[in-house]
């Protein structure tokens, strides 16, 4: 039996029945508890160390001892030694012999009257009668260690038995609650729910599903998922349910689009969960419908205000970039596209006299004409900005396709467009662009169809070009060195040549025209017309043209101070329009001559005859006062530009130089009597306005030796030297240019 704590009984151990204490040294049961520990403690479950264990089976033994050795021979100490040793934890299986086995080899031994501490008798016991009397206390200890053993287990059942019963009213308790809270979620829910078979018969759905569907009807009986088919389902959505269903997937979700038995239609944020008996194996599918049918259409009335032009209706760039990249990224063997890319002509000149208004009006009816040009599936037509338009070509004859939709938009837009009683013409320039998917992207695309209609704008407007590489890349270049150019002063990449100007009569050098060079990184040596009317376009010109003027002074000085003789050397600087016009001109021109120590007559500036035709005298001011100061001005190209010679008498220049054009045809002879004539005129009037004559382009000795017969002041040309650095100004070839 065991205790209320459930730990061995102490009563069963605390002393033999005489209440003697257990001697510890020559006693021979403490011999025979320690046996008995030896043999039993490594097969017991107990918890107890040897030591103690030995101690707890000493008691034990003296009560085995003397109930050997009482006159009055009862077995029911065996019988409560035996339910101690369940309550020790000895009822592993092999636990029972071993503690049998020591009995039955020792106590009687270790009792007999002649051991020492042995409990005394009334009489002496036979050695027979002991042996029977052990013999009898094993069977009670067995049967004591085998009836607590039961009752333990007993007790022990009855105890899983209650925390079963207790689990399973819990659980019912539990499975009922759950059930109810699942009733009222699937019956209150305001999102749908519905549960299906894996088959797909629908088995059941709340009120919600059957709303979002226009009632309960929808679902009759034998409805099954699968019928749920719509065009627009998202691709890979049969094979998400298939592998739902197999259980290769535990849930998916997608937004999906329905048909309602009126043919309106529903979308839905669908969620699609498999549920799973208790072994793991797929039992039902669980679908939870949102009905989104409203921000779908919220959605896509945004995505449309997103992608087209509010004007005109029109898809933008965005769309238009969109459907082009999914054209460049296509597999469908380097697809053939083409890009038309049209601007017109003037529009800013009609929004500027007539208002926006009226040219808001133009540009609907222009969107208007341009879409009937655009009829196939495979086109597409955009408004990409105030006046601008792209069309997308796709297909096998894309290139022929892109060209002939562009004469169409020029043929469409041929005819003037009314606006408030006006008739206004439209003229349109277009690039066209051909390419294949996959060799050419997107931006490079864009780049070259822009090129091109610049291209056809320079050529006149209202015409189309073909995209030609060759043109993109001088295009491209020109574009790089635009990007240099500031960079390039900073880091003095400019130099300066000098070509000599030769007086006639005597072939002496009297001066030098400065001649910029541009030496670049990448290009090498790059000559003024390849660069100047970049800096003209940017404004660099003026920084660059004031640092020419200082280093070319800068010159001018050393090569005076340098002279032998008396007359000094002139130095020929260019201006350009923008240096023309700009307000700081002669100031600095000033500051320059001063810094450099140099007279003002040892500069001159030449000056193109287009740049002055036409010129007021508000544009002529800064020349009078440059002149004033004893500055010469030069009439650069005179002749190209048509003037009539009286225009020379209110012009502030002191030089006039004759273009190349004019002594050409007297480089051989016999020379070309028609320009010796009017050079002959030219040189003659120009004398008469007190102007000197400098002719440019000399190549040949003939060609020098008329230019000096006719009265020409001073000559320059490769037949003298061509431009090279300051030191090698009197260096003078005298040779035939070749």
């Amino acid at each position: 039996m065991t205790s209320e704590s459930g730990g061995p009984r102490c009563d069963r151990g605390a002393g033999d029945a005489a209440g003697h204490p257990a001697p510890r040294e020559n006693d021979p049961l403490r011999r025979f508890a320690g046996i008995w520990c030896r043999a039993v403690h490594p097969l017991a479950a107990t918890t107890m160390t040897p030591d103690e264990f030995e101690d707890y089976l000493l008691p034990l033994a003296h009560r085995l001892s003397a109930a050997l050795r009482s006159s009055s021979f009862d077995t029911e100490a065996a019988y409560e030694v035996g339910a101690a040793l369940v309550d020790a934890q000895c009822t592993e299986p092999d636990a029972l012999p071993a503690i049998l086995g020591v009995i039955d080899a020792h106590l009687v031994s270790c009792s007999s009257p002649g051991a020492p501490f042995s409990q005394p008798s009334h009489e002496p016991l036979a050695d027979d009668e002991a042996r029977a009397r052990c013999v009898r206390l094993q069977h009670a200890l067995a049967a004591g260690f085998v009836r607590e053993l039961r009752e333990r287990e007993r007790d022990e059942q009855e105890a899983i038995s209650r925390a079963a019963l207790v689990a399973r009213t819990e659980a019912e308790k539990a499975l009922h609650a759950s059930e109810a809270k699942f009733q009222a979620v699937f019956e209150g829910a305001v999102i749908g729910v519905g549960i299906a078979g894996l088959d797909g018969e629908v088995l059941v759905v709340n009120d919600a599903m059957a709303r979002m569907f226009g009632g309960m009807d929808f679902f009759r009986p034998g409805r099954n998922v699968t019928e749920f088919v719509h065009p627009d389902d998202v691709p890979g959505a049969h094979e998400l349910y298939r592998e739902l269903v197999n259980g290769e997937r535990d849930h998916f979700r997608i937004e999906k689009p329905h048909y309602r038995d009126d043919g309106s239609e529903l979308w839905t944020n669908l969620t699609v969960t498999l549920l799973r008996d208790s072994s793991g194996a797929p039992q039902y599918q669980l679908a939870l419908a949102e009905d989104i049918t409203e921000h779908r259409q919220l959605r896509e009335r945004l995505r449309y205000e997103a992608t087209h032009d509010e004007l005109t209706g029109l898809p933008n760039r965005t769309l238009f970039l969109e459907r082009l990249d999914q054209v460049l990224a296509a597999d469908a063997d380097a697809e053939p596209f083409g890009v038309c890319y049209l601007d017109l002509d003037g529009f800013k000149a009609v929004n500027d006299s007539l208002g926006h208004a009226v040219g808001d009006r133009m540009l609907e009816a222009v969107a208007e004409r341009l879409r009937r040009c655009v009829k196939a599936p495979t086109e597409l037509l955009a408004r990409v900005g105030g006046d601008e338009f792209l069309a997308l070509v796709t297909g096998p004859a894309a290139q022929a396709d892109g060209a002939g939709l562009a004469r169409r938009m020029l043929a469409a837009l041929a005819e003037p467009v009314r606006i408030e009683g006006r008739e206004l013409r439209v003229r349109a320039s277009i690039g066209v662009v051909d390419g294949r998917a996959g060799e050419i992207g997107r931006a490079e695309v864009l780049r070259s169809a822009d090129i091109t209609m610049y291209r056809a704008k320079a050529a006149g407007g209202n015409r189309y070009e073909i995209a030609d590489a060759d043109s993109n890349a001088r295009v491209i270049a020109r574009h790089s060195l635009t990007n240099g150019l500031p960079s390039a002063l900073e880091k003095g990449e400019f130099f300066i040549e000098y070509q000599p100007l030769v007086r006639l009569t005597d072939g002496t050098v009297r001066g030098a025209e400065a001649l910029v060079r541009w030496l670049h990184p990448l290009h090498g040596v790059l000559g003024p017309d390849q660069f100047i009317p970049l800096a003209e376009d940017t404004g660099l010109i003026v920084p660059l043209g004031r640092w020419v003027l200082e280093q070319a002074a800068r010159q001018a000085r050393e090569w005076r101070d340098a002279a032998e003789d008396d007359e000094s050397l002139r130095v020929n600087v260019n201006l350009s329009p923008c240096q023309l016009s700009h307000p700081t001109l002669v100031s600095d021109t000033v500051a320059v001559l001063e810094n450099a120590g140099l007279c003002p007559s040892a500069l001159c500036l030449e000056v193109t005859e287009n740049d002055l035709i036409g010129a007021d005298e508000t544009a002529l001011r800064p020349l009078r006062q440059l002149a004033d100061l004893g500055v010469d001005i030069a009439l650069d190209d005179f002749g190209t530009g048509y003037s009539n010679l009286s225009y020379l008498r209110r012009l502030p220049v002191s030089q006039l130089k004759l273009d190349r054009s004019f002594t050409r045809g007297m480089q051989r002879a016999p020379a070309d009597p028609v320009d010796v004539k009017i050079v002959e005129g030219i040189v003659s009037l120009a004398h008469t306005l007190d102007l000197a004559v400098t002719v440019e382009g000399v190549e040949t000795a003939v060609q020098a030796e008329h230019l000096r017969g006719l009265g020409c002041d001073t000559a320059q040309g490769w037949y003298y030297a061509r431009p090279g650095p300051p030191e090698r100004l009197h260096t003078l070839a005298l040779a035939d240019a070749s």
